[in-house]
């Protein structure tokens, strides 16, 4: 019998850090059903949940930032927002980068109703670099990167494993005087039953984050 499709929402965010090595696990483990993963903003995940269009949902928050009721968070990974760019970009040729330096560049922002569209207005103090692109999720903003169209800021666990660090294409630089913590979430819905085989992609997430924060933490 065809298990029912799976419908995961995500901001786009840790794809190849946690999500898709997730889904292959899912697969070895469960060859039958489907799954969709659905790139939306924030509000949208949280909608989609609430209503049921939605089984799962990664998001990133920001310290403060508060959960719906009747959905239930889970902590995967947390880490901080850094700079996106090119490994051939003048900048990547210190340690870090200031604000300053950030506010010269062209910058590839993410939209309203992103935590990193948030960010960046706050690190910037509301005056935002002269040029800026604007784009849904890291996936579009880490490829704009890569074309040479700017510098972008995401959490530094959407941009670790990506294939264009592996190769070579793109790095990070820490912002320096930024202390902010980005914390990745898994959310559901608050239900008694859970099908087995969302409960094994939940389980899979999990057991990607924690392989991610011993890497990380050594």
């Amino acid at each position: 019998m065809r298990v029912r499709e799976l419908r995961i929402g995500t901001v786009n965010t840790a794809s190849s850090t946690l999500l898709v090595p997730a889904l292959r696990d899912l697969r070895t483990l469960q060859d039958t059903g489907g799954v969709e993963v659905i790139n939306a903003q924030q509000a949208e995940i949280h909608r989609g949940l609430a209503e049921g269009t939605l089984d799962l949902g990664t998001v990133n928050v920001l310290p403060g930032d508060d959960v719906p009721v009747g959905l239930v968070a889970s902590e995967l990974i947390h880490g901080q927002p850094v700079a996106c760019l090119r490994t051939d970009h003048p900048l990547a040729a210190g340690d870090h980068v200031t604000v300053a330096q950030l506010r010269e560049q062209h910058f590839v922002a993410m939209r309203p109703g992103y935590v990193m569209h948030r960010f960046a207005h706050r690190l910037f103090a509301g005056t935002m670099p002269p040029t800026t692109y604007a784009t849904d999720g890291a996936e579009m903003g880490k490829a704009m990167v890569a074309e040479g169209l700017g510098i972008s800021i995401l959490p530094d666990y959407s941009i670790s494993a990506d294939p264009l660090v592996t190769a070579g294409v793109i790095t990070t630089r820490p912002i320096h005087g930024d202390g902010t913590t980005v914390s990745l979430l898994m959310l559901r819905r608050n239900a008694e039953h859970v099908p087995a085989q969302l409960r094994d992609l939940q389980s899979a997430l999990v057991r990607h984050a924690s392989a991610y924060r011993s890497r990380a933490s050594a």
